[in-house]
């Protein structure tokens, strides 16, 4: 059973539709990147998933044992957020919220858990440092720390390597790479197709109405596939 499971949903903003008739599904430990032109639903689509949004049209459900609680989240970033007076500490441990609950404490299990993640992404040492003072690169590897304190089953991740320079996009792409090679889902929107070309197991290319969902390898093959990859962005 697919872990995610989009069918016939329309996307859209003020009841005016942006992206109609998408379709797919996504199994557990597949890495999906979703590509498309600026205002074709791509980011909409990650918060309909969300359930931050909901569709105009069609459902979206959660199957193969993950709950809609259970998907961490890295959206883009605005400038007001990369100035966040907090620590790196706060703010991975934020991702434990969800578990908690009312509750208005973390548990040692969660503590841990925050300190855990932080070494997987090897920021552990700048657990006390304010988040503001960061480098982008850093910043980043602090949210998808804090992602994973919320999920162990998926991560969407919005754009995830704009404004960084090349060295750090190259190290967050392999980072987010070993943790789908861990048997973590990855959603990606991306208009680096170069990367997806690298990462991606299953491309979903989408317009006005859905341009292509599929393996890689048969999007190369496509016509869609073979003139955007050409271009090197979307």
């Amino acid at each position: 059973m697919a872990q995610l499971f989009c069918e016939d949903i329309t996307l859209g903003y003020e009841g005016i539709p942006v992206t109609e008739h998408l379709s797919f599904s996504v199994q557990a430990g597949d890495y999906l990147y979703i590509v498309g032109e600026n205002g074709s639903g791509k980011s909409t689509l990650m918060k309909t998933i969300l359930r931050l949004k909901t569709p105009m049209k069609g459902k979206i459900e959660t199957g193969d044992g993950l709950k809609p609680d259970e998907i961490g989240y890295l959206p883009q970033q605005t400038a007001v957020q990369r100035d966040f007076p907090a620590s790196v500490l706060e703010i991975v441990r934020s991702g434990c919220l969800n578990r908690c609950g009312l509750r208005p404490f973390y548990r040692r299990e969660e503590k841990q858990r925050a300190l855990d993640n932080m070494e997987r992404l090897g920021i552990r040492h700048l657990a006390k440092r304010c988040y503001r003072e960061l480098s982008g690169g850093q910043q980043q590897r602090v949210l998808l720390a804090r992602a994973l304190c919320a999920t162990e089953k998926m991560l969407l991740l919005d754009e995830p390597v704009t404004g960084l320079d090349p060295k750090a996009q190259a190290e967050l792409y392999e980072l987010i790479g070993q943790l789908n090679r861990d048997g973590i889902t990855i959603l990606m929107v991306s208009h680096d197709m170069e990367a997806a070309v690298k990462y991606a197991s299953h491309i979903l290319h989408i317009s006005k109405t859905p341009l292509f969902f599929g393996t890689k390898a048969d999007y190369l093959k496509s016509k869609i596939g073979q003139a955007f990859t050409q271009e090197g962005t979307v």
